[in-house]
């Protein structure tokens, strides 16, 4: 029970720094090009795994590279959808991928039970959130936040078969270092400037947000069960939500309450639904 209790205090402390990084990431992109905030962040982090990646295993780069593929493309995506979207509807919206992570199982042959009432419901408060008369209108970074619900939940399924052919840390460096290799020739066609860049948002987002988090996530997931720990990552967008009110006053209106409401409910449908 100690070790339980323990691997749930650091999950729940995994999604309090996930809902941080929303507003990080929306002011630290008012400073710079998105590239060179998705490239720095990596490149902070990878100081961390490089121990790891110094012995790894045989074959473990051609799965790594493909799982940074899609985490380049999943924070690339959320960093340019948060330069037009609020912080809060961005969160949100990145939830549904605890929905689409079924879904994608579904259509790849598993069998899965009572995910279509999830998705639409889902669907629903993604709509009623983004016509909130408090929030800005619907944008293209609401369009951009929704690839990156897509790329992260087809993260988590090709994962899901690559983490059980190898160790989680090495895995978790070649991933890490993949990134920020793929971020630099992003970086480098929209030109790499250090001038003005916001280092204290960077070293945050590089040494918490990406460094701690993987790790905690690894260590906390060794004794919390996957459908106890996805459930408590539905909290993310609660506490995205809290930050974005108490550090950049935003606010969600009646109709983005029930929205809200509406994507959270949906997540705890697909998780119950969803594949162990």
């Amino acid at each position: 029970m100690r070790g339980l209790a323990a691997g749930l205090l650091a999950l729940n402390l995994v999604t309090l720094i996930w809902g941080t990084t929303f507003v990080v990431v929306k002011g630290a992109v008012g400073e710079m090009a998105p590239s060179l905030l998705v490239l720095l962040r990596f490149l902070v982090a990878t100081a961390f795994f490089l121990p790891f990646a110094l012995r790894l295993p045989r074959g473990i780069w051609g799965p790594g590279l493909e799982l940074s593929f899609w985490l380049l493309l999943g924070y690339a995506s959320q960093a340019v959808g948060l330069v037009y979207t609020s912080a809060s509807r961005s969160a949100f919206i990145t939830a549904l991928n605890v929905v689409l992570v079924p879904l994608l199982l579904s259509l790849a042959g598993r069998r899965v039970r009572g995910v279509w009432l999830a998705a639409l419901l889902a669907l629903l408060g993604v709509g009623l959130l983004s016509y909130d008369p408090q929030q800005p209108p619907l944008n293209v970074g609401d369009l951009w936040t929704l690839l990156t619900a897509l790329t992260y939940a087809l993260y988590i399924v090709r994962l899901e078969v690559h983490a059980k052919a190898y160790p989680s840390l090495p895995l978790t460096a070649v991933q890490v270092l993949g990134t920020a290799l793929l971020a630099f020739p992003w970086a480098l066609g929209e030109g790499v400037r250090l001038e003005g860049v916001p280092w204290g948002a960077v070293l945050y987002l590089g040494v918490v947000a990406t460094a701690l988090t993987t790790w905690l996530q690894t260590w906390g997931q060794r004794r919390v069960p996957a459908p106890q720990a996805a459930i408590l990552y539905t909290l993310e967008p609660v506490w995205a939500t809290l930050f974005a009110f108490l550090l950049l006053g935003e606010r969600l209106g009646p109709t983005g309450f029930v929205g809200a409401f509406s994507v959270i409910l949906a997540t705890f449908l697909a998780i119950r639904r969803s594949p162990a």
